[in-house]
């Protein structure tokens, strides 16, 4: 079982929008999937309910509520009962040191998305040098940017030397602006986000 954790400093940097598309395309593929949101909206699981009263006799996977103070302790029964190959966690903008610490000492990977904005890249620089404590206490623990929200026109040339200097992985992949990203289903996977997904599972191996 791997989980596979969205963490950033802030919100609106696209953690929800690629936990949600990365379950859904691991579950398309046959994969027994579990997300995991620590937002107290928990916004994935209103989806849920629309989309289910909507569409019948879907194949759905599991989507529960969590919180920052409990979700590591959480996470480690459900490694105990080893029922998922996948758990993406969605956690929420706003998690405290404590709580990304405890975390990513049961994550094996830390994923977190940004834009090129500048202020988005400060955040991303403050999100990896909080992880990175947390990686020497499991060294296991992989570190990835995902690049999100990239303009169809940016090469990826630019987006790599735009993160060169962040203490992670940059994946060699870009989430572009598109609409298909931003209003994701809990029950459709889209087509687009299958390279994507290559690369992270590439990353975890």
């Amino acid at each position: 079982m791997k989980i596979l954790s969205f963490i950033s400093r802030k919100g609106g940097t696209g953690k929800t929008t690629n936990a949600i598309n990365l379950a859904t395309t691991l579950h398309q593929r046959g994969n027994k999937v579990l997300l995991v949101e620590t937002d107290t909206n928990y916004t994935l699981n209103t989806l849920r309910k629309i989309e289910s009263a909507r569409e019948k006799n879907v194949t759905t996977f599991d989507i529960v509520g969590s919180q920052d103070a409990t979700i590591a302790e959480e996470l480690q029964q459900v490694k105990q009962n080893n029922r998922y190959d996948f758990v993406i966690v969605d956690s929420a903008g706003k998690t405290t040191d404590e709580g990304i610490k405890k975390l990513c000492l049961v994550s094996d990977a830390a994923i977190v998305p940004t834009s090129l904005t500048q202020n988005d890249l400060l955040v991303t620089y403050q999100t990896v040098t909080d992880l990175l404590p947390a990686q020497k206490l499991n060294p296991a623990l992989k570190i990835l940017i995902l690049p999100n929200r990239i303009h169809s026109f940016t090469r990826q040339k630019t987006v790599t030397e735009t993160l060169s200097k962040i203490q992670a992985i940059v994946l060699p992949v870009m989430v572009p602006q598109k609409n298909a990203f931003v209003n994701f289903s809990t029950v459709e996977a889209e087509k687009e986000y299958q390279i994507i997904a290559d690369q992270i599972l590439l990353h975890i191996q």
